[in-house]
């Protein structure tokens, strides 16, 4: 006799279930392909993000911060040299050697972060000018203000050696031509009472520790000194803090403010 008993619909109800195993399946691939889509335009989003950074810290704003400190010690070149010149002896036409006007000004030490000269060097450019204060920290010097003076050494125009540092890239970069100088070029520092020029004659590289180069005759401690040295520091190779590019200068002549600007700011770049 046929069974009385419901026939129980295992065929349809199996492919049923593996229609939706295969279903859920196929979803969980496109869910993690998903999740990994969404962090990778994140990940790509962040290095366009960090590149632009990168591109406005480096050459942007580098840019604007240094036309900003051009401007700034251009108008304070300005105001500086704005006395009526005097019966001074002036250079002849056919004889462009500089004028011996005396023994330079030596001024004091200028206080942490005191703004007391202006930094002029033609091989950097016509508009270039750079403040100088007193002091070589990052925070109160450098960074908002320019190049500073490390502390104890000489200034300018004095017997040994007149030592400062500045940047060579960020907050305006005001050394990084500093490897661009060629002998013979002017480096000029305005006080309020004058000029103080400087001629170019060499470079060397040393480790961040080479303290030696601030000696009155760099890397010669313990000698007595007999001439008046320019030392611009900074560091090298550029975007690196590794060693430091020094540049060494010697004092040719002292321009009193009353003579107007000397000839060494105007004159003629070779090469």
């Amino acid at each position: 006799m046929p069974s009385t008993e419901p026939v129980t619909p295992t065929t349809p109800r199996t492919r049923a279930d593996r229609r939706q195993s295969s279903a859920a399946r196929a979803k969980r691939p496109q869910s993690r392909i998903s999740i990994v889509g969404v962090i990778g335009e994140l990940l790509i989003t962040g290095g366009v993000l960090v590149m632009l950074f990168l591109v406005w810290q480096l050459w942007l704003n580098d840019a604007i911060v240094r036309a900003a400190q051009d401007n700034e010690a251009a108008e304070l070149s300005r105001q500086w040299a704005s006395s009526l010149p005097t019966s001074v002896p002036m250079p002849a036409e056919d004889n462009p050697q500089p004028v011996d006007y005396g023994d330079p000004v030596i001024l004091p030490q200028p206080e942490d972060a005191q703004t007391f000269g202006i930094l002029q060097v033609p091989r950097f450019g016509a508009d270039y000018a750079a403040k100088l204060a007193g002091g070589v920290s990052k925070s109160r010097t450098l960074d908002p203000l320019g190049i500073g003076h490390y502390p104890d050494t000489q200034m300018p125009g004095e017997v040994g050696n007149f030592a400062v540092a500045g940047h060579r890239n960020t907050h305006g970069k005001p050394l990084n031509q500093i490897a661009s100088l060629q002998v013979g070029d002017a480096i000029v520092i305005q006080v309020p009472e004058g000029w103080y020029t400087y001629r170019y004659r060499s470079t060397e590289y040393v480790k961040p520790s080479g303290v030696g180069v601030l000696d009155p005759v760099p890397q010669a401690d313990g000698v007595v000194a007999t001439d008046s040295i320019i030392t611009l520091t900074s560091c090298n190779p550029i975007f690196s803090q590794a060693e430091r590019i020094v540049a060494y200068g010697v004092f040719e002549s002292w321009t009193p403010v009353e003579a107007g600007p000397p000839a060494s700011l105007t004159e003629a770049l070779e090469g």
